[in-house]
C-alpha cells in the first residue's frame, strides 16, 4: 500500500503521523504524572487532618460531655471534602453513618479513576472517652484532583488536536505548492515522449524542483533542435544526393552522347566501306583511330565517373596507398604546393567506412586548397584517438597557409556534406579559419569503436 502512495500523500501521512504521536506522548505524559500527584495530595490531606484531629481531641474528656463532644467533632469533619471521618467502636463498627457517594455526571470516568488511584487511603487515629477505645477512621477522597487532571488531560487533548489539525493543513499546503512543481514536470515529460518539444515545465516551488524544471526545459529544448537537426540533415541528403545524381546525369548526357554518336558514325562508316568492292585503306584506317581514340576517351571518362562514386584502388591499396596516390597527383598537376602527408604508424585497421570516409574528407580539403586557398604549403595528418567511453577514432587534420575564409563566407557543399556523413556515424567536422590559413578537422569512428 505505502508503494502505491503518491509522495505528497506519503509527506502528508507521516506529518499526520508526527503530529498524533507528538500529542499521545504528550497525553501519556500527563496520565502517567497523574498517579503520583493524587498519592502526593492523599498523603498531604490526610496528615494534615490527622494533626488537626489529634490537636482536637486532645482535651476531649475535660469537656462536660466527651460523648456528645465526640460526636460533634465527626459529624463536623464530615463536611471536609477531600477527606471523610468515621467514627468506630473498639470492634471496627460505625458509629457515624458514611459519606454519600459523589453522582457528578462530569466527573472523570471510572477506568480513569482505577488508574490513577486503584486503592484509597486511610488512617485510623485512636481516641478514648471515659476509658472506652475507639477510634476516627480518616479517608482521603482525592476527587477533585482527580477530575482537575482529568479535566486538564481533556483541554490538553481538545486543544491539542485542533492546534494538531491546524498545523496539518498548513503543512498539507505548503507541501502541496512545494510539490506542484512535479505535476508540470509529469505533464511536460508525457508532452515530450508524444514528441511535443516545444513544451515547457513552469519553474516553482523548492529551488531544487526549479532547478530540475530548468534542466527539463533545456533538456526539451535541446531535444527539438536536436530533432530539426536531424530532420534538416535527411533533407539536406536527400538534396545532396538529387544533386549528385543530375550531375551525374548531366555528365553522363553531355559525355556519354556525343561519344557514342561518333561512335555510331564511324561504324556506319566502316559499314559502307565494307560494303564497297575495293575498300580504301586510308579511309578505314582513319576510321578506325577516330573509333579507338572515342574509345579511349569513354574510358577515362568512365574512371572519372568511377573516382566520382568510389575511389579507384582503396579497397584494393588500401587506405595509405591510396591516400599517397591522392596526394602524387596533386603533387604532379601543381608542383608549386608542398604536400606533406603523416599518416601515424599506430593507426591500424579503421574499417571500410572510416577508410572512405577519410579519404573522402582529404580529397575534398584538397580540392577546396587548390581551388580557393591560393596556399603554397598543406599539411595531412592522420592519427588514431580515443575517446571517453573507450571509443575509438581517426583524427583527420588538413591544414593549409592560404587565405583562409572570408568573415561571414558559409561552408561549400562538399564540407557541408562531409560533415553531415561524419555525424551520420557518430563523428565530429570543424574548419577553423584564421590569419595563417584553414583547417578541417574531423572524428571519424574506426572499426575498433
Amino acid at each position: 500500500m505505502w508503494q502505491n502512495l503518491s509522495l505528497r500523500a506519503r509527506i502528508n501521512l507521516l506529518l499526520a503521523l508526527l503530529l498524533a504521536l507528538g500529542l499521545a506522548v504528550n497525553i501519556g505524559r500527563q496520565v502517567a504524572e497523574a498517579g503520583p500527584r493524587v498519592q502526593a495530595e492523599d498523603q498531604s490531606v490526610i496528615r494534615l487532618a490527622r494533626e488537626f484531629i489529634e490537636m482536637i481531641v486532645a482535651d476531649l474528656n475535660e469537656a462536660p460531655d466527651p460523648d456528645a463532644r465526640l460526636n460533634q467533632i465527626a459529624r463536623d469533619l464530615s463536611r471536609l471534602r477531600h477527606v471523610s471521618i468515621a467514627l468506630q467502636d473498639a470492634g471496627g463498627n460505625p458509629l457515624t453513618p458514611p459519606r454519600p457517594a459523589d453522582d457528578d455526571a462530569r466527573g472523570p470516568p471510572a477506568w480513569f479513576v482505577s488508574l490513577v488511584h486503584p486503592e484509597q487511603t486511610a488512617v485510623s487515629v485512636p481516641v478514648s472517652v471515659r476509658g472506652k477505645p475507639g477510634s476516627l477512621v480518616i479517608t482521603a477522597h482525592p476527587d477533585d484532583e482527580i477530575a482537575e487532571i482529568w479535566d486538564a488531560i481533556v483541554t490538553q487533548l481538545e486543544v491539542g488536536s485542533v492546534i494538531a489539525l491546524a498545523l496539518f493543513l498548513v503543512m498539507m499546503t505548503v507541501v502541496g505548492r512545494a510539490l506542484a512543481p512535479l505535476q508540470s514536470l509529469a505533464q511536460t515529460m508525457t508532452a515530450i515522449e508524444g514528441g511535443h518539444y516545444d513544451a515547457r515545465a513552469t519553474p516553482g516551488g523548492a529551488p531544487e524542483l526549479a532547478a530540475i524544471c530548468g534542466k527539463l526545459n533545456h533538456l526539451a529544448a535541446a531535444l527539438g533542435a536536436a530533432v530539426e537537426e536531424k530532420r534538416l540533415l535527411a533533407e539536406r541528403a536527400v538534396s545532396l544526393q538529387d544533386v549528385e545524381r543530375k550531375e551525374i546525369a548531366r555528365e553522363l548526357h553531355d559525355e556519354f552522347g556525343p561519344y557514342l554518336f561518333s561512335l555510331r558514325a564511324h561504324a556506319s562508316a566502316l559499314a559502307k566501306l565494307a560494303d564497297g568492292r575495293a575498300p580504301n585503306a586510308d579511309s578505314v584506317r582513319k576510321h578506325g583511330s577516330a573509333l579507338l581514340e572515342q574509345i579511349n576517351q569513354l574510358q577515362q571518362f568512365t574512371r572519372r565517373v568511377l573516382e566520382r562514386l568510389r575511389p579507384v584502388g582503396l579497397a584494393e591499396l588500401g587506405l595509405r596507398q591510396a591516400l599517397e596516390s591522392l596526394s602524387r597527383l596533386w603533387r604532379e598537376s601543381h608542383p608549386d604546393v608542398a604536400i606533406e602527408t603523416v599518416i601515424s604508424a599506430t593507426l591500424g585497421v579503421t574499417g571500410e567506412t572510416a577508410d572512405l570516409t577519410i579519404y573522402r574528407i582529404v580529397q575534398e580539403a584538397l580540392t577546396n586548397v587548390f581551388r580557393h586557398a591560393g596556399a603554397t604549403s598543406v599539411n595531412v595528418v592522420i592519427e588514431p584517438v580515443e575517446q571517453a567511453g573507450g571509443r575509438g577514432y581517426a583524427r583527420v587534420r588538413v591544414s593549409d597557409n592560404g587565405r583562409g575564409m572570408e568573415p561571414g563566407q558559409k561552408l561549400g557543399f562538399g564540407l557541408v556534406g562531409m560533415r553531415e556523413r561524419i555525424l551520420a556515424l557518430g563523428g565530429t567536422l570543424n574548419v577553423v579559419s584564421g590569419d595563417g590559413g584553414l583547417t578541417v578537422e574531423a572524428l571519424v569512428p574506426t572499426a575498433a569503436s
